[in-house]
């Protein structure tokens, strides 16, 4: 026991390499986790964002925040099925009768869709800039923009590794990234929530999607975060502590 935890970070890193190659020779992935959000990012900016009173005269600006965290909640889907598909082909007993440390297989899982969604972020925000795109944020607020986005990456993550170990069937694991596609596009990610109907606006303004959208909006614009900070920070971390510990009961119980 004392070696197989010597050799954790060593162990969860082949995990990693692991996953990361499924995900690398998975076209699909790559064109719902990249391709998409940018054709989303296109559409909005180039047809539909003429049409749209946001109060600033470069909406690709107000709109990036929303796609960033539209390309997060795209990747959850796969999370659960990679997760599922182990659990179902008996990956995980195969690793633990092996001496490498018990829990480097999952934490493989999750540092892959913290480093995949890190590389589709990474272009989104290269299109962006192509398409004009522009922020006066210094280095500090663009590490607090990755600190978010991260944080926002593991909570949903561990919610998808409840799906991906508990589910019965591969439907049933997908499923859990359905209800998370909607909360960006029922927040301020592409429109500001004063615009909407009162019981939509109601729903919007107290989800957590709007709180992080417009953290990060204020982030990227140099302006004062306010109150808003804490509660996008408040929703990430409960969510991720949460669902971390639903987790890892699942996981126990799995193998």
């Amino acid at each position: 026991m004392e070696t197989i935890n010597q050799y954790f970070f060593s162990d969860m890193c082949v995990m990693l390499g692991r996953s990361m190659r499924h995900v690398l020779r998975s076209l699909d992935t790559i064109i719902t986790v990249t391709i998409m959000p940018i054709a989303m990012m296109l559409l909005f900016v180039y047809v539909l964002g003429g049409a749209i009173h946001t109060g600033t005269d470069n909406y690709v600006n107000y709109l990036l925040p929303g796609i960033l965290l539209i390309a997060i909640a795209n990747s959850i889907g796969y999370v659960s099925y990679r997760l599922f598909n182990d659990v179902q082909r008996g990956i995980f007993e195969r690793f633990n009768s092996m001496p490498i440390a018990r829990s480097a297989a999952l934490w493989g899982h999750v540092l892959t869709a913290l480093v995949s969604n890190a590389i589709s972020i990474a272009v989104v925000i290269l299109v962006a800039l192509v398409m004009g795109f522009r922020s006066p944020a210094g280095v500090l607020s663009w590490l607090a923009v990755v600190g978010i986005l991260a944080l926002f990456t593991l909570a949903l993550t561990w919610i998808a590794a409840i799906a991906g170990l508990s589910a019965k069937s591969l439907d049933g694991a997908v499923a859990v990234a359905y209800p998370i596609h909607l909360l960006p596009l029922i927040s301020s990610a592409f429109v500001p929530t004063a615009s909407m109907p009162v019981p939509v606006r109601a729903f919007a303004e107290n989800q957590p999607v709007t709180a992080i959208v417009e953290t990060i909006r204020a982030l990227l614009s140099n302006q004062p975060v306010g109150i808003e900070i804490w509660v996008a920070l408040a929703w990430c971390i409960g969510i991720m502590l949460v669902a971390y510990a639903f987790a890892v009961r699942a996981y126990r119980k799995r193998v």
